[in-house]
């Protein structure tokens, strides 16, 4: 089947798996920063991000996290890119 093809002979599973991790990151930073805004100004937000095994943060530096939010950026951008040439490199070879 062409499906496991794709999973055994090319990166393509482990670059989407990370594309959900960067995902992931990304909704974390973003929520540690909308606390720490809403807490700067006075506001209580609800915690969505509090799961099992979450514990409470100290104070949040927010330019740290603007550092960290725009490193997840490069990391997934570079990671669609790789996957993106994959599929073409598999498109390219059913193709010839």
């Amino acid at each position: 089947m062409p499906i496991d093809l794709v999973g055994r002979t090319t990166m393509a599973n482990q670059l989407k798996a990370s594309l959900d991790v960067s995902v992931q990151r990304t909704r974390a930073i973003a929520d540690r920063v909308a606390q720490a805004t809403a807490r700067q100004q006075g506001f209580t937000l609800p915690d969505v991000g509090a799961g099992p095994g979450s514990q409470e943060q100290g104070p949040v530096d927010v330019e740290t996290e603007m550092v960290s939010l725009a490193d997840e950026q490069l990391r997934f951008e570079a990671t669609a890119k790789l996957l993106k040439d994959t599929y073409a490199g598999m498109r390219d070879a059913l193709k010839g």
